[in-house]
């Protein structure tokens, strides 16, 4: 018997899932009724794809529990890792916007939990919210900064600044409120992001804890100087 898909695995949201939506809140109380009565959540395993290159927009989506791959394949056919997308999260508001296919690829690299707007509550509340129009125009300025860096970094040959930057995006607190300062991450997981080798990865971030820019802890990693990691300048 074939396994279910993720879309075919989408339940309605359980409480503690819509509180750690982040712009929920920013909606006044019909908008935030209309939207949550149409949220849907999918849990997804390791490996399963949330959207792929070429496939039609259906919802607007945002990681609840987990970490998600943000990728794409360049014309010589190497891979090109955009970021990563941790809890508080949410992604895909230009291709929804303009309603129009995928160009990159959401894989989930641990088990985690995606919740999905679908694309027609997506664009009722842009037009009827102000607050959410505030909350959709901030991540499009925020990701525009945030891919120009991706490719900056997807250039630099200093493996220890591209993990610093890498790690830096994933710390952004609008894109991703939700992870405070500390970020749920292991080194393997690290490593895909990156795309250096574990052990690579395990030397920049031993540097990293070195200068006192972030801290090793169990089962995950706290910034100690954001600005530091921000820049990649170390004592």
């Amino acid at each position: 018997m074939h396994e279910l898909s993720l879309h075919q695995r989408r339940r309605l949201p359980r409480a503690e899932e819509i509180d750690g939506i982040p712009w929920l809140a920013a909606l006044r109380p019909a908008e935030r009724e209309r939207a949550v009565a149409s949220l849907l959540v999918g849990d997804a395993s390791a490996g399963d794809y949330v959207c792929r290159v070429g496939k039609p927009v259906t919802y607007w989506f945002g990681v609840v529990e987990g970490l998600l791959k943000m990728s794409a394949d360049s014309a010589d056919g190497a891979s090109m890792t955009f970021t990563g997308v941790p809890p508080g999260g949410w992604f895909g508001e230009g291709t929804a916007l303009k309603r129009e296919p995928y160009r990159y690829n959401i894989q989930a690299l641990r088990k985690s939990v995606v919740a999905g707007l679908p694309i027609d509550t997506f664009h009722w509340l842009l037009d009827h919210s102000i607050g959410f129009n505030r909350f959709v125009m901030n991540q499009l300025n925020e990701r525009l900064g945030q891919f120009i860096a991706a490719r900056e970094i997807d250039r630099l040959n200093n493996p220890d600044v591209r993990v610093a930057r890498s790690l830096a995006a994933l710390f952004n607190p609008v894109l991703y409120p939700s992870v405070g300062e500390v970020l749920r991450i292991t080194q393997q997981e690290m490593a895909y992001l990156v795309g250096l080798s574990r052990q690579r990865v395990n030397e920049a971030l031993a540097m990293l804890q070195a200068q006192g820019v972030i801290r090793v802890e169990y089962g995950g990693l706290r910034v100690l100087d954001p600005d530091a990691l921000r820049s990649s300048i170390f004592h």
